[in-house]
């Protein structure tokens, strides 16, 4: 079995412990999250978390599971092969030498990013995208020399079905 990138949305309570238990649970098992993103939801007594992980069909099915056993979990969306949209969020401060500044600006301008901060010797970027936009733009502004990067792990939603 192969295992893949696998992105789950679950509706949780919005109480103190929730995202502890649900860590806990993969922790206990040995799975990796390899992103996690949670905020509170229209309602405020809900948050969604959206969680990347990876697995084979078996391990992603014991996680759909063990996550419906947990007593605070209210629904669980495995997005992997549904109409989703997904979205993440990265801040990138990369060297701005003079002799790079021009080029710098037309690569966010390209990628629809935007400069958020800027200093004597550096940019700051903010990009919005899906994971290959910015794996991309990192790509690109590498040679200039990245200083640090922070990224916000991916969120998503499922589209509405055609009518």
């Amino acid at each position: 079995m192969t295992e893949k990138k696998h992105i789950f949305s679950i509706l949780v309570d919005n109480q103190p412990g929730v995202l502890s238990r649900i860590a806990g649970l993969f922790s206990g098992r040995g799975y990796n999250i390899e992103s996690l993103c949670v905020a509170e939801t229209i309602d405020p007594a809900i948050s969604r978390i959206t969680m990347v992980t990876m697995g084979d069909t078996q391990i992603i099915e014991q996680i759909k599971k063990q996550l419906f056993k947990l007593i605070n979990v209210i629904k669980v969306y495995d997005l992997t092969d549904e109409r989703s949209i997904q979205r993440e969020l990265i801040l990138i401060k990369v060297s701005a030498k003079a002799n790079h500044r021009a080029e710098i600006l037309r690569i966010v301008d390209i990628f629809r990013a935007k400069v958020v901060d800027v200093g004597s010797d550096h940019y700051t970027i903010e990009v919005t995208g899906t994971e290959d936009k910015i794996d991309a733009i990192i790509t690109l502004l590498k040679p200039m020399g990245i200083k640090n990067i922070t990224r916000s792990g991916r969120i998503a939603l499922l589209r509405e079905p055609k009518q």
